[in-house]
């Protein structure tokens, strides 16, 4: 099989952190159970939080950024999410859209945000992160091209995974 097409976001590298399966369904466009109510919690929080944020939901290229802001050390991109119980997903997120920044010539440090526990968290794209995305990259473009989606593999996300009827039912 040739390589999808399909321009590797934010949301990719999310998914690939909580599981490879949810991205290889994602490229090939087979939807979540949009009725979910861990998506509908998640997307009312990503619009009530931080509305002082004038510069909410920036889009350049294939990355999405939730907030960009200035302050007194330079450029801040924020990624607000509901839990920190995804936090290593939601660090490489941010750290890839401080990658795709940095290819554009742009430096920035990265801040996510959850609202819901009242917690931020800063985050720097370094050297061995970077590392790491490229070969998460790879990885993602390897899932691409698989001709099924990897096995399903009971973790502690699928409890509140929206693909879970589609892995378990």
């Amino acid at each position: 099989m040739e390589h999808p097409e399909f321009n590797l976001t934010g949301t990719h590298i999310w998914y690939y952190y909580c599981c490879p399966r949810e991205v290889w369904l994602m490229l090939r466009q087979v939807n979540p159970d949009e009725d979910d109510s861990n998506l509908d919690l998640g997307r009312f929080i990503h619009e009530m939080s931080y509305a002082r944020d004038k510069n909410k939901e920036i889009s350049l290229g294939n990355i999405r950024l939730d907030i960009v802001r200035q302050d007194k050390e330079g450029l801040v991109i924020g990624e607000v999410k509901k839990s920190s119980k995804y936090a290593k997903s939601a660090r490489m997120q941010l750290g890839f859209y401080l990658l795709e920044l940095k290819e554009r010539g742009i430096e920035a440090k990265g801040e996510l945000f959850f609202p819901k526990e009242r917690k931020k968290e800063e985050v720097a794209l370094t050297e061995d992160m970077e590392k790491e995305l490229l070969e998460t990259m790879e990885k993602i473009r390897g899932i691409a091209l698989l001709e099924r989606p990897p096995q399903p593999q009971k973790i502690h996300f699928c409890r509140n995974c929206a693909y879970k009827e589609f892995c378990w039912a």
